[in-house]
């Protein structure tokens, strides 16, 4: 009994909280974060896109390799952590609460996305320190200490200490819930599935930023090739719906319709937070990757980490909701993982598994970068002595993830937190954005 009133207390101070972090206050001041630097930007970000693209693969010159990890692999463990169940799960919630047209207020975001992404990599570049390890570690907390002065640093605190407890939740306790849930269903049992998740957790992790970025490299770009081609093949042979579904998707954007009888305005919402979900962007963590880039270049790494948020909301997202509203399923009352699932087997009888198998794996991923986000979190607020004892209740919190990750409220919190973490982060670059605009408006843009 003890444990359910303490559990109801927590909610009852949770849930405003949760409204406001992940209700209109922080959406709007996200949303409006990403236009006010695009339009500084003079849209460049948009325009710089095949610039990105020839950048990533070109890879670093010699001379540039001044961090630990290279570009593409800072990319990757971005990737690794914002392409997950957001994607596969969090569009068909989207779709399932908001209607068909959240899909467009999903793109918009993302689209300003790209612009706020651009930043954050630009000043994590700019603005990174080297450890007494010798790494090279930014992100927010640093551009707020080093950007904006010592009448800051208390806003650095903050996003660290959001950063750092929020990755248990959103970045792994339910990442291992869902692969444990769906491996059971397979006859997977649970305590199974979490040993196994935390031998594999353990045996990167332990190895630091490059063992992670090898990992995200290796996983990341074959399984997100896998699903898009999965994706593809449903399209692709249901062809003669894709013109209804985009009418669907532009008509119900406008119209309000949203599947569970609901306004405009949460059609909009629906689509503004599962886009911000799933592309992070604004959110603080990405950057956090990105400061380890071998590089001395902050444009240049700008321009590749804003890559990510192109690729995860306005490529994968845009698929994972074409198969769902084609398939016609999104009315059927299902949601999340079961929506995809059954839009999959729709399409394509036996293709749900392609799902279940990117779920697993993406949400691996996920645990992956989100353990560097977190550890680089609680480095800034107690020192690198901080680190070992990080990551081994971090291996401990996948195993009970993984068995116990159904408490409902312990992960609104969590949820709170990672929306919480925007916060710090919107007002540095807001406040930071002059000197985004002025390293942007010097860089030579090479052919």
């Amino acid at each position: 009994m003890g444990m359910q009133s303490f559990e109801k207390t927590l909610e009852a101070i949770n849930s405003p909280l949760n409204n406001f972090a992940w209700g209109w206050p922080t959406v709007t001041l996200i949303a409006l974060t990403g236009i006010i630097l695009m339009i500084g930007l003079g849209f460049m970000p948009l325009i710089r896109i095949p610039y990105g693209i020839r950048m990533l693969l070109r890879g670093t010159p010699e001379a540039l390799t001044n961090g630990e990890i290279s570009p593409f692999q800072a990319l990757m463990t971005s990737l690794s952590a914002t392409i997950g169940t957001g994607n596969i799960a969090g569009v068909a919630a989207a779709i399932a609460i908001g209607g068909p047209g959240a899909i467009f207020w999903m793109w918009l975001i993302a689209i300003f996305g790209i612009a706020t992404k651009y930043s954050e990599a630009v000043l994590a570049v700019h603005f990174r320190e080297v450890d007494s390890l010798g790494n090279h570690v930014g992100g927010p907390m640093y551009y707020i200490k080093n950007g904006l002065g010592n009448n800051w640093k208390w806003l650095g605190w903050i996003f660290a200490l959001f950063g750092m407890l929020a990755g248990f939740g959103i970045g792994n306790g339910v990442q291992c819930f869902e692969v444990s849930s769906a491996l059971e269903m397979a006859g997977v049992p649970k305590l199974l599935t979490g040993a196994i998740l935390g031998i594999l957790v353990f045996g990167v992790i332990i190895g630091g930023i490059k063992r992670i970025a090898q990992a995200a490299s290796a996983i990341v770009p074959s399984m997100a090739l896998l699903y898009l081609i999965a994706c593809l093949c449903i399209i692709i042979s249901n062809y003669a719906q894709i013109p209804s579904a985009f009418i669907t998707i532009f008509s119900n954007a406008f119209t309000g319709k949203a599947a569970l009888g609901g306004t405009l305005t949460q059609v909009v919402l629906m689509g503004f937070k599962r886009g911000i979900f799933s592309n992070e962007a604004g959110l603080g963590s990405a950057p956090i990757a990105h400061a380890s880039a071998s590089t001395n270049d902050p444009v240049r790494q700008g321009t590749i980490a804003m890559l990510g948020t192109f690729i995860d909301t306005l490529v994968i997202c845009t698929m994972t909701s074409l198969v769902i509203i084609i398939s016609g399923v999104y009315q059927s009352g299902k949601s999340g993982a079961d929506l995809s699932i059954a839009a999959f087997n729709n399409g394509i009888p036996g293709s749900g598994l392609v799902v279940t198998f990117g779920l697993v794996v993406f949400a691996f991923t996920t645990v992956l970068g989100w353990s560097l986000y977190g550890e680089r979190c609680a480095e800034y607020i107690f020192g690198v002595k901080a680190i070992l004892p990080f990551r081994l209740v971090w291996v401990s919190v996948v195993v009970i993830g993984s068995v116990a990750g159904d408490r409902g409220v312990v992960w609104s919190v969590a949820d709170t937190l990672n929306g919480l973490m925007a916060i710090p982060n919107l007002i540095a670059l807001i406040l930071l954005s002059g000197t985004v605009f002025k390293l942007t408006k010097n860089y030579r843009f090479s052919s």
